[in-house]
């Protein structure tokens, strides 16, 4: 359902003329949900049979922890009033999704992640460069403010934290640190 707006508006419009804006997006979200517990199925039986494709350097692993907290600060300025770092990235969640993969890929060597990670990469690259092509200024230079900044940048780190020292394992079974 993410990938729709990549060939174009004319299909999204097409279905949104046909079934209704809400209904369009109550069918998205829950299209959405089902693809991501899918994926996170999927990736847990891949695992569990996958071997590695390479095994990730010990210092560019590090890299993750930067780029993973600059994709938290991205996907919070996504919804958060206009800052400086929404109209600069433009399309900030999506940009977000590349980092946050990137880092991951850097980490991670097993089959599994690589195509994972590597899947969302190529699709974050592809969603961005469309969403680009079809609105090349989401956010017009009045809107902005320093306040969604500091906003983005404060949830951002304390989701880094919470995923950092607990989430990551909670939810994952893996510690980024340690």
């Amino acid at each position: 359902m993410h990938s729709i707006r990549i060939v174009g508006e004319a299909p999204r419009e097409a279905l949104i003329g046909r079934i209704g804006e809400m209904a369009y997006k109550g069918t998205y979200g829950l299209v959405s949900l089902v693809g991501l517990i899918l994926i996170g199925q999927g990736y847990r039986e891949a695992q569990a049979t996958a071997g590695a494709l390479y095994t990730p350097s010990e210092s560019l692993s590090h890299l993750a922890l930067v780029l993973v907290p600059i994709a938290f600060v991205l996907a919070a300025a996504a919804y958060v009033p206009a800052g400086h770092i929404k109209r600069l990235a433009r399309h900030p969640m999506v940009l977000g999704v590349a980092f946050w993969a990137g880092g991951h890929l850097i980490a991670n060597g097993m089959l599994a992640d690589v195509v994972l990670f590597g899947s969302l990469l190529a699709w974050a690259v592809l969603d961005y460069l469309a969403a680009v092509r079809r609105n090349a200024h989401p956010v017009a230079s009045s809107e902005v403010s320093l306040k969604g900044d500091v906003i983005a940048v404060v949830v951002g780190f304390v989701a880094t934290i919470a995923f950092v020292l607990w989430l990551h394992q909670w939810l994952f079974g893996v510690a980024p640190i340690g």
